[in-house]
Parts: structure tokens; sequence; C-alpha cells
């Protein structure tokens, strides 16, 4: 099978198929290099989805992530931008392997097409030319053969006319031989240009075609050849990063196969846990007898008295109505009195750590500074050991601020893991030494009003919502008397009730006790009969009267 015998009169046809074969090849380059671009995007846009999904760093999204079905949502956006990374492996390697290549060889390809139809046009002029030649002598051969045809007619007429004289008929002659002598070359010539047209015939037609028409038909095969082995490439480029995108889909289910329900749900626990009691039955208040009834310390109604406050500060007795309290939504306080207890202690616990790491930064400067010193003093000429001393003093500050800091933490943490009593005296004066630096308000004292969903407030907000549902008994009992007292205190430090329900005192101030500390912090006193509230108990000393009803202890 060759072109160059088959097909040795196409030579048209074929340098239109060899050009389509052309347009076809730089069709599918162009096909691979739009694959390129989408690849490309894909994985542009996978990027960017695993990064518009990533949690924020420093935020409160980030620590949700603590879950292990979150911490699996993070390993399958790191493992999509690995995802991603394997696409854009398969453009570059489309784009390297196939495309500049085959634009290459698309070049070479058009200069070694174009090579063989010049030569193969230069063949046909050249059997074109000796054609002409060809027809050129036949025509002049039968020209001259018929002039010698004519000139012998003429002659043998001559010849035979007596009338003609002899010179006339031997001029006759003459010319007749020499237009027969014309012929004779004219024919030997024809004969001479027909061989060779005829040789050069045979050389086109089965040497110099073949040839040409062989070459562009090997010219083609490579071409269909490359082609295959562009689309194999083309396969082969995908089927290269199979296994690490295997290995990111197996990520991915690694991670989720990772998920622990019973992990997350403790952690649940951990986040928040406030450490209170479930509230305790509502007792029965007995109505039939409004002049003797016993003032319970969980009535609804009790709009006076004990009744508001025991809604915002109760202890276990009064935490049944603590659901339907808010939390405060002010500024956090120093030692995080406004969390629950266990909260409260994680927080204190993460600021006591952090504290230590911050001193042990601290003291490694100094150390450092201190050898530099050292190596000062021993070598002078480094440098001026008195020009440390500013910075070591400045160092050593810092660190004995920042001890002073862990200790105040750490007295808050004792007292919330109950290593120490409630506010001991010794604490009391330390607590006095924190005050002298930080003024203790209401937000700094070691203990606040708490409430078991998560709160500790001193906003007086929730008295609205109380007020809802003792409307019913507000009327009745507006004449009731006020709370006896059941003993006496003293005011250790001075306190600025700034929040409603509080009252300021002052340090050595002695007032009247009408409630005492229910667990939740804090003593409600009494200056005269219109002014009353709450101070946190270890601000205060109490002296509880034995014999008043309810008194239990002396603080």
């Amino acid at each position: 099978m060759s072109w160059g015998t088959e097909l040795w009169d196409q030579f048209d046809n074929l340098e239109k198929h060899t050009q389509w074969g052309i347009d076809i090849l730089e069709k599918y380059i162009k096909f691979v290099k739009e694959r390129t671009e989408i690849e490309l995007s894909y994985a542009k846009q996978l990027r960017n989805l695993s990064k518009k999904y990533q949690p924020k760093k420093n935020s409160k999204e980030e620590e949700e992530y603590k879950y292990t079905s979150c911490k699996a949502f993070i390993s399958t956006l790191n493992e999509m931008n690995d995802y991603a990374g394997q696409h854009e492996v398969i453009s570059e390697n489309m784009a390297s392997q196939i495309i500049v290549d085959l634009a290459r060889y698309v070049q070479e390809l058009k200069q070694e097409r174009k090579s063989n139809f010049h030569d193969g046009r230069k063949a046909q002029q050249h059997i074109e030319t000796c054609w002409k030649q060809l027809e050129s002598s036949k025509r002049r051969f039968e020209r001259d053969c018929k002039e010698a045809d004519r000139a012998q007619q003429y002659f043998e007429k001559m010849d035979a006319d007596i009338n003609v004289t002899k010179a006339d008929v031997e001029k006759a002659r003459q010319q007749a031989q020499i237009r027969h002598q014309m012929a004779e070359d004219s024919k030997a010539d024809y004969s001479s240009i027909l061989q060779k047209f005829n040789h050069e015939q045979h050389d086109y037609y089965h040497t110099h075609i073949p040839n040409i028409f062989q070459k562009i038909q090997e010219m083609e095969e490579r071409r269909i050849v490359r082609m295959g082995e562009s689309m194999k490439t083309y396969a082969e480029v995908d089927r290269q990063v199979i296994p690490i995108i295997g290995k990111c889909l197996d990520g991915i289910v690694k991670a989720a196969e990772s998920i622990d329900q019973k992990n997350d749900s403790q952690l649940v626990i951990e986040a928040y846990k406030s450490g209170f009691e479930p509230p305790g039955d509502i007792e029965f208040e007995d109505y039939t007898q409004p002049m003797k009834r016993t003032v319970s310390d969980n009535s609804l109604s009790n709009s006076r008295g004990e009744g508001k406050p025991d809604l915002k500060f109760g202890g276990k007795s009064k935490g049944k109505l603590w659901p339907f309290i808010k939390k405060n939504k002010g500024a956090t306080p120093e030692d995080f009195s406004n969390l629950p207890p266990e909260q409260r202690r994680k927080k204190l616990q993460q600021k006591v750590d952090e504290l230590n790491k911050e001193i042990q930064k601290e003291m490694d400067q100094r150390d450092a500074i201190t050898k530099m010193k050292d190596v000062y003093l021993k070598n002078p000429q480094m440098g001026d050991p008195a020009s440390l001393d500013h910075k070591l003093a400045e160092v050593s500050q810092n660190i004995e601020k920042l001890r002073l800091e862990t200790q105040k933490f750490e007295a808050w943490l004792a007292e919330v893991e109950g290593r120490l009593p409630a506010r001991s005296e010794q604490a009391r004066r330390q607590s006095g030494l924190y005050d002298s630096q930080n003024p203790p308000t209401v937000n700094n004292c070691a203990q606040d009003r708490e409430s078991p969903d998560g709160s500790y407030t001193e906003e007086q907000t929730q008295e609205s919502e109380v007020k809802v549902l003792a409307t019913d008994f507000d009327d009745e009992f507006d004449d009731e008397e006020p709370l006896p007292a059941i003993g006496t205190c003293k005011a250790l430090y001075t306190f600025e009730g700034q929040n409603e329900g509080t009252i300021s005192v002052v340090e050595g101030e002695t007032l009247y006790v009408i409630e005492e500390d229910k667990g939740d912090g804090w003593t409600r006193i009494r200056r005269n009969e219109d002014e009353e509230g709450y101070v946190p108990t270890s601000y205060v000393e109490v002296c509880l009267d034995k014999n008043a009803k309810g008194a239990k202890t002396y603080i």
C-alpha cells in the first residue's frame, strides 16, 4: 500500500488532505489548552472554597473547632486543598508534555509538508517542460514532412513539364532534397526528444512522484502516530495523579472515621458545665393566713424584701427560677466572676498558665541579660556593663508584677476549687493589697452573684421579668413590714454599690444584717429603714445574733 503507486494522479487531493491533518492536530492542541485552563480554574475555585470555610484565626469560630466533627471538617478542607493541587499538576503536565511538544511538532510538520509538495510541483513542472519540447519537435517534424512532400511534388511537376528549362528542374530537385533532409533532421530530433520524454515520464511516474508521495505518506502517518501518543499522554497525566487524589479521598474518609460522638459530647459538658446543683422543689406557701404567713425564700410573689434578690442572687434554694434570668452582657470581670464555677475555674487556670509562661519568658530574658553583663564585666571592650542595669531592673520589675498578678489569680482559683475557706483573713489582706492597686468594684470582687444559666450578674433588669410573675401578688403585700435584723456587720473595705440592688459601704462602717450569705457570695444589709441592699460577703465581717431567727454562724 503506497500513495506513490495508488494515488499517483491525486497530487491536489493529497495536498488538501495533509493540510486537513495539520488543522486537526492544531484543533487537538487547542482542546488540550482549554482543558488546562479549566483545570487551573477548577483548582483555584477549590482552593478558594477551602479557604472560605477555614476558621478565622483568634476568633470564636476557631474555638468551636475543637470538636472531632469540626476537626474532620478541617481535615476535609485541607485534603480538598491538596486535591486542588493535583488539578494544577494536571494542567502543568498537559501544558509541558502535550501543548508545547505538539506546537513545536506542528511547525516542523508544516515545514516538511511544504518541502515535499515543493519537490512534487518541481517534478510536475519538469515533466510539463519535457512534454512541451516533445510537442514542439513533433509539430516541427510534421511541418518539415509536409514541406518535403510539397517540394517533391513540385520537382516532379517541373520534371514532367517539357516547357521548363533544365535549370529550373535542377533547382526544384535541389529544393526537394533540402526539404527532405530537413524532414529527416526533424524526424531524428523528434525521435530523440520523444525517447527522452518517455524516459523522463517513466522516471516521473515510477520514481520521482512515488518517492515524493511516499515521504508525504510517512509524514502523515507520523502525524497520526504523534497525535495518538499525545492522547495516551493526555490519559497518563490524569492517571498519574489518581493515586494522590485517592490518598486525598482516603484522608477525608479517615477524618470522617475519626469523629467520636462521645468525645464531642464530653467537650460540650466541659464547655458549658456550670457546676451548680439542680434547683430544689418550690415550697408551698399558705396564703389562707396572710397576716401570719412565713415569708418563703422561694416565693415568686415576694416583691419586696427577699423576694426580688432571691431571684437574682439566690443560692441552691433559689435556683429554680434562674432559667428565667438573662445573662449579664456587660464587660467581663477580671476574676471571671460572671461565669459559672466550672467555667470560671477553667478560665482562671488558663490565665494562671499564661502568666506563668510570661514569667518564664521574662526570667529567660533576665538570665540572658545577666550573662551578657558578666561578659561585659570580663571583657569591657565589648560593652559597658552599667548600660544593662536599667534593662535588668525593668525585667525584674516586670517579673515581680507578673508574680503578684499570678498570686491574685491563684487565690481566686483556690477559692473556686475549694482549697481555701471563703475569703479567709489572709485572703482578705491579699485582696486589700490588690485593691490598693486596682480599686475593688463589684466586677472585681472574688465572689459575685451567680445564676445557674452560666452568668453572675448585678443587673436589675431581671426585676421586670419577675414583676410579670409577681404582678398578681404585689398589691396584696405592699404594706409588708421590712425584714428584721439578724445580726450586725463591719465593713472591711470600701465598696461602691453602683448597680441596682447593691448598697455602698465605707471601710469601718457598722450595719445591720437582714439576710445572710446563701452561698452566692452576697450578704444583704441595711443602713436604715430606707437604705438596704447587697454587698460582697468578703467585704464585711458578719456577727449574727444566735437568738435571731435564721442566724447560723459567725464569720
